[in-house]
């Protein structure tokens, strides 16, 4: 155990001009004590324990000797336990041992530091270390002139220290008098020093000053600081207390004041607002659940007091029970006709979706008791075909609320169910905050982009809606932020989605789903006249007739030749783009109103991004095929190109293909190979020659079976010579034994194929059906539609006949 002071012991000073002291000599050698935690001045008298053996050792020595005086200096790491002169400041003091009480384990000493010294040679290190010292003398740096600035700075000392002691309960206030005690600057900046609880480092600093009046500025510095902490602390504590007080005397006034007001017959403020909180629950008509819950919280709130964190809390709580419209209902609109006419002013189009509405309403009208389950409706489809402006239509049209929630990127479940109370700012879910934007219980609510819902730590969205969106549960919809019950069974959800892969397949099978593949060219046509331009005439502050006036054939061109998609976004935007160049024209000087005409679209949009010729362009030569393909964004045209070159046995595919779509190139060229001679092929063609396949746009990911018909007539076109028709585009999956297969996307298909100018199209047997249930009757007599259910056919209706093979073919065959 290192040398320590004994804590709580009163320090004290000596009479700075003790004869005694002052005749005293230090000599050469002394014994070395280190001390911890702790800075010995001279003239300062101090009380120390002893218990290191060696120590004790050292004390015993020096209490026999002649003087009495050993060195002591303190440690600069506390807790070394076998100090060695490394570990010693070198700058002590030398000091008089007074009195020495022996106790079994340890000595009590009382020391008076006499002078500084420094630590010059060791000369002894065990038992206990001795040294040669030599004496460190104060210094007058200044001079007389500078005699008044030593006094001035000694005042401010003693005035410092007097503040700091006021200030600090552990310094005793008679420390206050040691100006009229001490009075040498030096003394008096040695004993300030010692009492101050300052760091070790500071004293050791202070220490090792010799220039009396540096080391006043110093310790001058020092006291400031001091007091500077000790009056911010003091005015924290004093502020921490008035706070308390006020706290607690707001607290018996008010409880006086109840009492008063209670003699009185009167009512407080909080008071009147508890009783108004307890009607508006009453008038809420809740459930017999949340009423309970909601009087509970409203008794535990009523013995809170306001400032209680859990005041807000409760509080926030009984405002959303009080505001959600657990008993509020709007009526429906169950005349067919007026709600099929509102459907017919706001979409052009879309009749499954309709019709499905009407029967809805339908079973309304005709079941007037009972319970009615209501539809989760979700409409699939590419953008820009109306799917989110069809729901609020639909609202409309029923005569009920409407509420939009966006799912885009949504990844934390409590965005459907709500944090629990316990969570700091906790709020309800999107769905009850939903409901109460609404203020109907039975609005019609739309859960937008259901299909990019994401999954994280956070939890699953997608789960957490098998509750909202199931008709036997959602009676029962439990928020975690409520606790009680809320039933969304009147609530008509809508969902929307681009694609259906990507929905988990627990909540598609709650889901009644609704395709809206595209729209054909009459009906853009008509939903540009009817909505896109009369709605962009309005924003452009145009009016129809006085302004600008659009023909049909120019809607037509704007439609074949400036857009290719499956909805009318893209149509709005070019014909924005006219009404921009026409409100220019007028803004500077145009007085005659712009009739719109093919020509004057191309001189407003430029020349056609698309056109028909390219199939034609592309299929003048044997070895290409024009497929078809289903996208997200609707149905697209895709090419497939082959060609040989010397070499034999590698079939080479590229184009950025999915493992289905290669397998299907696998298969056609084994189809090939085994009906060579069918197909008036050389049978050893292969062994011969190495096939290339591609599929341009190679940047985009293609996949898929419904392209192997398209591959199949591409190899027997290369590899026979023969060109495949013109405006010609196929789509089925094939099979070894030369079999057709149905595929999907039917529908987005043939209206992309019409888009892009095909005129006969090609598809499996097997999707009759679908084209005549889901293809518009004006498509399917627009173009020619083959029906096939073996390869063979495809080859006979796509490729031009033996006689009219292209003579680049028969010279590379005759080579």
């Amino acid at each position: 155990m290192d040398t320590n002071t004994q804590v709580g012991e009163q320090k004290t000073t000596a009479p700075e001009g003790d004869a005694a002291e002052r005749g005293l000599s230090i000599p050469d050698t002394l014994s070395v004590l280190p001390i911890k935690d702790t800075v010995l001045f001279p003239m300062v008298v101090m009380p120390l324990i002893v218990s290191r053996e060696s120590s004790m050792r050292l004390v015993d020595d020096a209490v026999v000797s002649e003087n009495r005086i050993i060195a002591l200096t303190t440690l600069k790491d506390p807790s070394v336990e076998h100090p060695q002169v490394s570990d010693l400041y070198e700058v002590g003091v030398a000091a008089a041992i007074h009195t020495m009480l022996r106790l079994p384990e340890h000595q009590r000493l009382i020391v008076q530091g006499l002078r500084r010294i420094r630590i010059k040679e060791v000369v002894q290190t065990e038992p206990y270390i001795r040294a040669k010292v030599e004496e460190l003398p104060d210094v007058q740096d200044w001079t007389e002139s500078e005699s008044m600035e030593l006094e001035a700075l000694r005042r401010n000392v003693i005035s410092a220290f007097q503040r700091v002691v006021a200030l600090t309960p552990t310094l005793p206030d008679e420390l206050q008098n040691i100006a009229n005690v001490v009075t040498k600057p030096g003394a008096l900046a040695d004993t300030i020093a010692m009492h101050l609880p300052i760091p070790i480092p500071e004293k050791q600093d202070l220490l090792e000053t010799l220039g009396i009046k540096a080391r006043l500025k110093k310790l001058l510095a020092i006291l400031m600081r001091e007091v500077e902490v000790l009056e911010l602390g003091s005015k924290i504590q004093s502020q921490v207390h008035s706070e308390m007080g006020k706290t607690q005397r707001e607290y018996f006034l008010r409880e006086q004041l109840k009492a008063i007001q209670r003699e009185l017959g009167e009512t407080d403020e909080r008071t009147a607002e508890i009783e108004e909180l307890r009607a508006k629950i009453a008038e809420a008509k809740m459930p017999e659940e949340a009423e309970k819950e909601a009087l509970r919280e409203l008794d535990r709130l009523s013995h809170m007091p306001p400032a209680a964190p859990e005041y807000t809390v409760a509080r926030t709580y009984i405002d959303w029970l009080i505001s959600l419209p657990w008993n509020v209902y709007t009526e429906d609109n169950l005349d067919i006709p007026t709600v099929r006419r509102i459907l017919d002013e706001d979409h052009y189009g879309l009749e499954k979706v309709k019709e499905r509405i009407l029967e809805y309403l339908a079973v309304r009208k005709f079941k007037q008791e009972g319970e009615i389950r209501h539809p989760i409706l979700c409409f699939v489809g590419p953008p820009g075909v109306g799917k989110t402006s069809l729901g609020k239509s639909i609202a409309r049209a029923l005569g009920r609320k409407f509420v939009r929630m966006s799912l885009g990127g949504v990844r934390d479940e409590a965005e459907i169910r709500g944090h629990r109370r316990t969570y700091v700012g906790a709020l309800p879910g999107q769905i009850i905050q939903g409901i109460k934007r609404a203020g109907s219980h039975n609005p019609v609510f739309m859960l937008d982009e259901i299909d990019k819902v994401g999954v994280d730590f956070r939890g699953d969205p997608s789960s957490a809606l098998l509750e909202v969106l199931d008709p036997e549960q959602n009676s029962t919809f439990r928020d975690h932020y409520l606790e009680v019950t809320f039933d969304l069974s009147k609530v008509l959800f809508i969902t929307t989605a681009n694609v259906l892969d990507t929905i988990l397949p627990p909540l598609r099978d709650r889901m009644e789903v609704l395709e809206l593949a595209g729209y054909t060219e009459e009906e853009k046509l008509e939903i540009a006249r009817r909505h896109l331009i009369p709605k962009q005439l309005d924003e452009h502050g145009l009016k129809k007739g006085e302004h600008i006036t659009f023909t049909k054939r120019a809607v037509v061109e704007i439609i074949r030749g400036y857009t290719r998609e499956a909805g009318v976004r893209n149509l709005e935007r070019q014909i924005a783009a006219v009404c921009r160049k026409t409100a220019r024209e007028f803004a500077e000087g145009r007085t005659q109103p712009v009739r719109v005409d093919v020509r004057k679209v191309r001189e407003y949009l430029g020349v056609p991004r698309y056109t028909f010729e390219e199939l034609e362009d592309r299929t003048n030569e044997p070895g290409v095929a024009v497929g078809l393909a289903w996208t997200p964004v609707g149905g697209d045209v895709l090419f497939v190109e082959a060609t040989q070159m010397p070499g034999g046995k590698q079939l080479v595919i590229t184009g950025q293909l999915g493992e289905v779509m290669k397998e299907s190139a696998q298969a056609a060229l084994s189809y090939v190979r085994a009906h060579a001679k069918e197909l008036g092929i050389p049978e050893d063609f292969y062994s011969k020659y190495d096939i290339h396949l591609h599929v341009p746009a190679g940047a985009i990911p293609k996949d898929g079976p419904s392209a192997g018909v398209t591959m199949v007539t591409a190899l027997a076109s290369l590899l026979s010579g023969r060109r495949v028709k013109p405006r010609t585009a196929m789509t089925g999956e094939i099979t070894l034994r030369g079999k057709v297969l149905p595929v999907g996307g039917i529908k987005e298909k043939i209206l992309a194929a019409r888009r892009a100018g095909v005129e006969t199209v090609i598809i499996p047997k097997d999707n009759k059906k679908d084209v005549e249930e889901d293809v518009p009757a004006n498509v399917r007599n627009s173009m020619k539609i083959e029906y096939v259910d073996s390869v063979a056919q495809v080859l006979a209706l796509a490729l031009e006949p033996d006689g009219k093979k292209s003579k680049r073919s028969q010279a590379g065959r005759g080579q």
